[in-house]
């Protein structure tokens, strides 16, 4: 589409905009480009780049600044990744050696928001409703604590109330019940099985086993589908600061948490790293911000996706590379903590 000068011109264009935050004109592009061209040369390569729609013209400036469809380019054909420094490769490899899951997320996160200073977000992996070991604590007052743990070792503590009290020998055939028969098994798959057993049990005891499949079910599908940390750094970033209907259409996205998770649902099923550009996933508020992801593993099975979010105008050859990084840290992580 583009031939060797014009690609030129474009990659210089996109990367003085992305360094300087201002439009580029002929003559930077003349002393940044290598290339021996007059200044009408580059002014007759420009328009040719803004009639294809790679570039545009703000109203008060002669220079130019790429559009979505300018940066896609420069990011699938022009951009040089340039590989993380020694210190950040390690302070991403002290911060995520293996410890317990939900920390781990959280430590990845921040991380990629300390690293590039934009907003960093990590996907929850997919909750399965599997317990590998349930015990039923007795309170008093018709209250009985029920204690989960999942494969994982996530604990999860939630309080039945029920309609009667129980003597902790109940609770305790009720505990071993579940973990001789139902074990590694997912939930709602137990509450199918158990309704033929309930009749061999104690009505009170079955009444008691249904309620804490029902809370063990809610307790362990309600958690946020995905961590963010550093969305204050996006009100320093004059591209959205300097716009407030900007700023409340970006935390909407945070808030409004259905059309993230599109994005890192799509994100989970790539290949590597993925970039989204403005608004052309049709999910994205802003033609101004930008998302970097890629999808995370344990123990081979992609199970979330990690990202980095921030302007458009955001050196792409360093995010990329904390992105894809932190992405294969937190995997090997996590495949261990689980072994």
């Amino acid at each position: 589409m583009l031939n060797e000068r014009s690609q030129i011109l474009l990659k210089t264009l996109v990367e003085r905009y992305i360094e300087d935050g201002q439009p580029v004109g002929s003559r930077t592009l003349s002393k940044f480009s290598g290339l021996d061209l007059s200044a009408a040369s580059i002014r007759n390569v420009m328009a040719d780049l803004e009639e294809m729609g790679f570039i545009t013209s703000p109203h008060t400036s002669a220079g130019r600044i790429p559009t979505p469809k300018g940066y896609r380019f420069f990011v699938d054909t022009l951009l040089t990744v340039k590989p993380l420094e020694s210190g950040e490769v390690l302070q991403l490899e002290d911060h995520l050696h293996p410890d317990n899951p939900q920390r781990l997320i959280s430590s990845a996160s921040q991380l990629l928001s300390d690293l590039t200073s934009f907003a960093g977000v990590v996907m929850n992996p997919r909750q399965s409703n599997v317990f590998h070991h349930i015990e039923f604590i007795p309170l008093g007052e018709r209250r009985v604590l029920l204690i989960m743990v999942t494969p994982d070792g996530d604990v999860q503590n939630r309080m039945l109330q029920t309609d009667r009290n129980y003597g902790q020998n109940e609770l305790l055939i009720a505990s071993n019940f579940f973990n001789q028969h139902y074990a590694g098994r997912a939930l709602d798959e137990v509450t199918l099985s158990l309704r033929a057993e309930l009749r061999d049990l104690q009505q009170d005891i079955g009444k008691l086993m249904e309620a804490a499949l029902t809370l063990g079910n809610a307790s362990l599908t309600q958690s946020s589908p995905f961590v963010v940390a550093g969305e204050r750094n996006l009100l320093d970033i004059e591209d959205f600061s300097s716009n407030v209907q900007s700023l409340r259409k970006l935390f909407g996205l945070f808030e409004e948490k259905t059309d993230m998770l599109k994005l890192l649902e799509i994100s989970r099923q790539a290949q590597g790293v993925k970039i989204f550009i403005g608004g052309e996933s049709g999910v994205m508020p802003l033609d101004e911000c930008s998302m970097v992801t890629a999808p995370y593993q344990v123990n081979g099975q992609i199970v979330g996706t990690v990202g980095v979010i921030g302007p458009t105008r955001m050196a792409y050859e360093r995010v990329i590379p904390i992105v894809d990084i932190t992405a294969k840290l937190l995997s090997s992580a996590l495949s261990l903590n689980a072994a």
